[in-house]
């Protein structure tokens, strides 16, 4: 055994350092993309362990990859395959520390999982809106780490918006108490959004203190179908400007992902026709039901008659309305039976997406004969996840081999070229690290890198990631 082996098991206790036997579940990401061999998986109690924990291993020289849920898709949280990096679970950190009702915040854990958070909120007559479709093993450490965005980004904000304060753990071990719920604090630099996005390379989240809003009176869900994505955008302005603050979601889907999903989950109704793309709108409101239905009917029927959408349904119930928010979700399940895909998680200005998409559609189909589009995402915050699907009959790993690094600077270089960002919501992990050294100014990868010398001079946390 380890000198490091020995201090780590004398930190958080032999049964929680875990170095034999199968430990895929720690060293696979959810891709099964990146396969790496870690020294050890630890699991800490507390912050105190997790501190502990960096101090021996800045000790020993060890680098350290902090993971939550390990639901990221970009591999940034398993280890290399050198099997000297320390795997740093957080799953044990899972407690709730505090609820403050009149001050509409909540302290938990790095290691909670989403939708338990989303829980304790609900349990206090509450909301937490974070919303992916991940949430039932994501992790608040890697939603605030990754700056995870999610469904209802459009009214609340990505993580970032929805943190006031954070419990951070440095690379030479010590801890800075930053849980402060207060929404003004102009005492020097955001130290807190320095460590939100960072993807754990400049310090562990240890704990988080999080804005939850009051619970709606009456929330509603609709389905559209349009014949373009020119009518997808105006329907969200018109949604815009008669809901303003009330519209929560607004989610576009193309044909063929909603073809995947009918494919993989034949159950699953879809209760409108095919359609060129179809838009999920949620809505949320505080006057009634009554008037929150008769609004979005409203609005329905404004975007008929100005040609903005050809056909749309009302959820009537909620458990309708979950109904066409599970369709929504089961793409990326869908596209997972389907076979490895070349993903893209893009953010362009809403004003450009249809641009992008008719001019980078016809690019790929020119360049790559048969290849199908799932195209997806949260048009209303202009995040798309713009996924190239092999050929039918065409082996899905195959094509991904030939031809990932040309389908990617494709699709980048479009990206680029109207404004927009190579990673929305995603994270840079391993997989963008060499694409975001190529395309991000120098000034700013100079800033960054500068950031990075300062708060871990060694370079121990999460080594290769990002930079």
């Amino acid at each position: 055994m380890t000198p490091l082996l020995t201090a780590l098991r004398a930190t958080v206790g032999a049964e929680q350092v875990l170095s034999e036997g199968d430990l895929s579940a720690y060293e696979l990401d959810w891709r099964k993309r990146f396969h790496g061999r870690a020294l050890a998986v630890v699991r800490p109690a507390d912050t105190a362990q997790v501190a502990a924990v960096l101090r021996a291993c800045a000790a020993h020289g060890a680098s350290v990859v902090p993971q939550g849920g390990n639901t990221g898709l970009v591999g940034g949280g398993v280890p290399d395959a050198s099997g000297t990096q320390v795997l740093l679970s957080l799953g044990r950190m899972n407690r709730v520390r505090a609820i403050d009702r009149a001050n509409l915040t909540l302290t938990a854990e790095a290691g909670c999982v989403l939708q338990a958070v989303q829980q304790a909120a609900a349990d206090a007559g509450l909301v937490f809106p974070l919303s992916l479709a991940a949430e039932g093993s994501c992790t608040i450490g890697g939603n605030l780490a990754t700056n995870a965005g999610g469904t209802q980004v459009l009214r609340f904000g990505n993580a970032r918006e929805q943190c006031l304060g954070l419990e951070v753990v440095t690379a030479d071990g010590q801890v800075w108490d930053g849980l402060s719920g207060l929404r003004k604090d102009n005492t020097g630099y955001d130290l807190r959004d320095l460590f939100i996005g960072s993807e754990g390379t400049l310090g562990i989240i240890t704990a988080a203190t999080l804005k939850l809003q009051p619970r709606p009176a009456a929330s509603g869900t609709a389905l559209a179908a349009t014949g373009s994505l020119e009518q997808c955008v105006a329907l969200l302005g018109l949604a815009q400007a008669r809901l303003g603050a009330g519209l929560t979601g607004f989610e576009v889907m193309n044909r063929f992902s909603l073809d995947l999903v009918a494919k993989h989950f034949p159950a699953l109704p879809q209760p409108l026709p095919q359609a060129a793309w179809t838009v999920l709108l949620e809505q949320s409101d505080n006057e009634g039901e009554a008037q929150a239905r008769a609004r979005f009917e409203s609005l329905l029927e404004a975007a008929l008659e100005a040609g903005h959408l050809d056909d749309a349904v009302v959820a009537e119930s909620l458990t309708q309305s979950h109904a066409l928010w599970h369709l929504r979700e089961s793409i990326p399940l869908a596209q997972s039976q389907e076979g490895p895909n070349i993903k893209h998680d893009i953010a362009l200005p809403v004003s450009a997406i249809p641009e992008f998409v008719a001019r980078t559609d016809a690019a790929l189909a020119q360049a790559f004969p048969g290849m199908r589009l799932v195209n997806f995402g949260h048009l209303g915050d202009g995040n798309l996840h713009y996924n190239v699907q092999a050929p039918e009959g065409m082996p899905a790993q195959q094509f991904m081999d030939r031809h990932e690094h040309a389908v990617n600077m494709l699709v980048y270089d479009a990206v680029c070229a109207l404004g927009g960002s190579i990673s929305a919501e995603h994270g840079v992990g391993a997989l963008k690290r060499e694409e975001l050294a190529q395309r991000k100014s120098p000034v700013a990868l100079q800033m960054m890198r500068a950031i990075k010398q300062a708060l871990d001079p060694q370079g121990r946390l999460n080594p290769g990631r990002v930079l």
